[in-house]
């Protein structure tokens, strides 16, 4: 029988392997868009402790591995921004991705600042990320040309009101 993954808040031991996961998902993406410096291949195990320590970061744990990750923060006019969702190759496909959006909500809605809608992005060619934003209740709201090779297209997801309560 195979292990259970386990989706928990990432703590400042998980921050290699969260470093080390992100080199490997992201470089996919920098072959597909020809651009070997973008962030998550540059970010320095420095950077990513500050972060650990100032945002909303969760891992998946397969066992002792970190086979998933994903960060957000509730901006001050109440949007929970996302990013950083990176799932290890041989997880994906497999609904963890889902799973990371899904927690990371759920997080920042209990994190004590008022969430009125997520927000998040991905390149225009990144066509496994397009689907699955789609899929969690993601809306395309408008693409930005960042340069020749890349385009970003940003989604959001409005929080549902909470039902009233009937008397």
């Amino acid at each position: 029988m195979g292990m259970s993954v386990i989706i928990s808040a990432a703590t400042a031991d998980d921050a290699e392997q969260i470093l080390k996961l992100q080199y490997l998902g992201y470089q996919p993406e920098a072959e597909l868009y020809g651009d070997w410096a973008i962030e998550p291949l540059t970010e320095t195990l420095e950077q990513l402790r500050a972060e650990l320590a100032e945002r909303h970061v969760l891992v998946a744990r397969l066992g002792d591995e970190v086979v998933g990750t994903v960060r957000g923060h509730v901006d001050a006019e109440g949007i929970g921004r996302i990013g950083r969702l990176v799932v290890h190759p041989r997880m994906q496909r497999h609904g963890l991705g889902g799973r990371l959006l899904a927690a990371l909500e759920r997080s920042l809605a209990e994190g004590g600042r008022p969430v009125t809608a997520y927000r998040l992005s991905t390149g225009h060619r990144s066509l496994g990320n397009l689907r699955l934003y789609a899929r969690q209740g993601y809306r395309q709201t408008g693409v930005e040309q960042v340069s020749s090779r890349l385009s970003l297209v940003h989604f959001e997801k409005p929080v549902a009101a909470p039902l009233a309560a009937t008397a």
